[in-house]
């Protein structure tokens, strides 16, 4: 902002020649009017911000003072009323200062061009303070139409009282007030609120913000309402009071994550990287969640709140913790409620991963039990992690839980009993052969879910002597003894018809005895089978060039298989049906409820042939019970047991 009665001269006079040769020089106008609605609704999440910025104001004065002046009091006091006032006991100002940074957009007394400080000359203090852009006064005119601004300088112990008054106009004025006025050095700000945003400057909501954005300032903070009561706003955070032992420190910092995230964690981390000037707790999450949900971390820069959404400060895998940090070395975007992503912050959010890292790594040497409560809670996450670090993976892998035809097993637990560990490659391929697999004696994992088949398939390297290979129906079917060579042989009729009618589905019909009985038809079907199905299924309902080029994308996969038990009694009464409508309407039923078993999406051919086996079977019960009737096809006997 510019005095309105006082021009600003060009550095170049029009009238020189180096004026003729560059052209007339002119100076940007400013309509602040404008910048102020830029702020609020662009720069700004809220007009709250307010009094987020008449803090680190103060405490930047503070802090300025205490360098000039070590010792000299540090307090901020907020009054409420129809007026809302800001003292601060800081370095003040002077007339000079007034008209350089008070009324010049972007210049702030905490930074000069060479990157000292301005005035004071306080270079070695600059890193403590916290605002750097030369804006912060303005988030004041989101609230209030004029600006009062009294200010008396510490460096002069005659300095007089300064008073500036501004506008949202753009209009200021400046008028120099008898020492008096402010007994001691410092600056009070004072505000009076415009009626639509009186809100925000209530008593109860300055309390409340001045909790939020300065619970954790280093110097005094109190907030006095207008009957007088006095609200203390800050104190210091739990890691950095002293305890009387490690117990003592947990609970404090568990009571202070109830207090601020309102749950209970499962265990806390301490956050301490001296480098950076970063101080702070991780909460372990104790529900689970979900990876894409990433948590927003607190983040304090210098004492004052950042932002209470700062995902970007920890990796993506450490979803399973919420942090609150206090920091001095990570950047601020211009509206200061993020953070600004530069190398710093980077580094910061490797090494916190690190710390993270080393307290799980740590758990399976202090704490197995909290170890096993943290990955039934979140084994997600340590999968993702794992996946990428090998020291983990070797400390947590035989931890980890995994659905098993043994049922849900550690991996550790589950290679004692198997030399070789066949793992599936999807959620249906392990549901189609679990049951079986089981009986037989095969040791088979599940590794259709995220991460699981990349982590089973390092065992071998933490545990050498075992053996992990991909699953394969064929591995399957070794297993499965083979029948009587007279009862295949009694079996064939049916056999044939059955092979006829599940044969248009690109499925082949096996007879094989396997437990457990209770089984009647296993359903071996894997990836590649299914998708060369969904390329025939595509090429016969296309034309043209489309079926042209699927045609010619025919792979020689093996067929899926369709495993009648012949040890199931049900299995053993269908084989000896002797007519053919029935052998037909039975060899579709028991295709179906293998394809239940699967629990895999069935096609509409599959859910129209569930049906039509379901009226079939139902219509030949009430119409011919007992024997096959006398329409059964030549070479069908009546059923016997075989």
């Amino acid at each position: 902002m510019s005095h309105p009665e006082t021009p600003r001269t060009s550095p170049t006079s029009p009238t020189s020649p180096a004026a003729e040769t560059a052209g007339t020089a002119h100076t940007f106008q400013v309509d602040l009017r404008g910048l102020v609605d830029l702020l609020s609704h662009h720069l700004y999440s809220s007009p709250r911000v307010y009094l987020r910025e008449l803090l680190q104001n103060a405490v930047d004065a503070i802090t300025a003072r205490q360098a000039l002046t070590p010792g000299a009091p540090g307090t901020i006091t907020v009054r409420t009323g129809d007026t809302l006032t800001v003292t601060d006991t800081g370095v003040g100002l002077s007339e000079a200062d007034v008209h350089r940074f008070l009324a010049t957009i972007g210049r702030s007394s905490k930074r000069s061009a060479e990157g000292g400080l301005d005035g004071a000359g306080l270079d070695a203090a600059r890193g403590e303070f916290i605002g750097q852009f030369g804006i912060g006064l303005l988030a004041c005119f989101v609230v209030a139409d004029e600006i009062t601004v009294l200010s008396r300088s510490a460096a002069d112990p005659a300095a007089p009282t300064v008073e500036w008054r501004g506008h949202s106009d753009g209009r200021y004025t400046i008028r120099t007030l008898p020492s008096a006025t402010l007994p001691e050095p410092g600056t009070t700000v004072r505000l009076v609120p415009r009626a639509d945003n009186a809100e925000w400057t209530s008593p109860q909501r300055v309390v409340s913000l001045a909790r939020h954005y300065g619970g954790l300032l280093r110097h005094e903070v109190t907030v006095v309402d207008a009957r007088g009561e006095i609200h203390r706003v800050n104190d210091a955070p739990p890691w950095e009071r002293t305890y009387r032992s490690p117990l003592a420190r947990r609970e404090a910092a568990t009571a202070y994550c109830r207090e601020l995230f309102d749950f209970t964690p499962l265990d806390t981390i301490d956050l301490d990287l001296p480098a950076a000037g970063l101080r702070g707790v991780a909460y372990v999450l104790p529900t689970a969640v979900s990876p894409a949900q990433r948590a927003g971390h607190r983040v304090h820069l210098k004492g004052m709140l950042l932002t209470d959404q700062a995902p970007e400060l920890l990796p993506e895998w450490a979803f399973f913790v919420r942090c609150v940090v206090d920091t001095t070395s990570l950047r601020p975007t211009a509206s200061r409620e993020s953070l600004y992503e530069d190398g710093t912050l980077s580094a910061v959010r490797d090494a916190l991963g690190d710390r993270i890292r080393d307290w799980l790594t740590g758990l399976a040497a202090s704490d197995p039990a909290l170890l096993h409560r943290f990955i039934d809670t979140h084994h997600l996450a340590v999968k993702a992690l794992a996946r990428y670090d090998d020291e983990l993976l070797r400390i947590v892998l035989p931890w980890l839980p995994f659905e098993t035809s043994d049922g849900n097993v550690t991996l550790e637990e589950f290679a004692r009993t198997h030399r070789t560990l066949l793992v599936t490659r999807s959620v249906e391929e392990f549901r189609q052969v679990a049951p079986i697999a089981s009986a037989a004696g095969l040791g088979v994992v599940n590794g259709g879910y995220t991460y699981d088949r990349d982590l089973v398939h390092r065992l071998p390297e933490i545990r050498p002597g075992t053996a992990v290979a991909d699953l394969d129906p064929a591995t399957v079917t070794a297993h499965l003894d083979a029948v009587d060579p007279g009862a295949e042989l009694r079996a064939a009729a049916f056999l044939a018809v059955a092979r006829e009618t599940i044969g248009v589905h690109d499925c082949d019909v096996v007879l094989r005895d396997f437990q457990p009985v209770t089984a009647p038809a296993l359903l071996l079907d894997n990836r590649d089978a299914r998708h060369e199905r969904t390329r025939s299924g595509l090429a016969a309902d296309s034309d043209g060039l489309w079926a042209d080029i699927l045609g010619s994308l025919r792979d020689e996969t093996p067929r899926a298989q369709l495993v009648l038990n012949h040890l199931n009694p049900l299995v053993r009464q269908a084989l000896t049906i002797g007519e053919r409508g029935l052998a037909v309407t039975t060899a579709e039923a028991l295709y179906g409820q293998a394809l239940l078993l699967s629990r895999r999406p069935l096609r509409a051919s599959e859910s129209a042939l569930l049906n039509r086996a379901f009226m079939g079977l139902l219509t030949h019960a009430m119409h011919h019970p007992g024997t096959a009737g006398p329409d059964a096809a030549p070479g069908f006997e009546p059923r016997k047991e075989l």
